[in-house]
């Protein structure tokens, strides 16, 4: 995919994911961008690890892809940043 592709793509998904996992997320625009990108990739590795295409361009299957790579990535972060309850 082409730099551009991965900024649209990664937009997409980082906001996705940060809608669809509860809490709230640090960052803005960047944050946003970054959590997606990386997602795209998590999420390429783990369908390249199942055996299909990755993350191929601007499609709807590849932001499925990239958010559910963003999902993993966000959830991952919530288990070493978590807070815990205070009473």
């Amino acid at each position: 995919m082409s730099i551009i592709a991965w900024i649209v793509v990664g937009l997409i998904a980082g906001a996705l994911a940060k809608a669809i996992v509860p809490g709230r997320e640090p960052g803005g625009f960047v944050a946003t961008l970054v959590i997606g990108i990386v997602g795209a990739c998590i999420g390429g590795w783990i369908w390249n690890a199942m055996g299909s295409a990755g993350a191929t361009g601007v499609n709807l299957p590849s932001i499925g892809i990239a958010t559910v790579g963003a999902i993993v990535l966000l959830a991952i972060w919530k288990m070493f940043t978590g807070r815990t309850a205070t009473y």
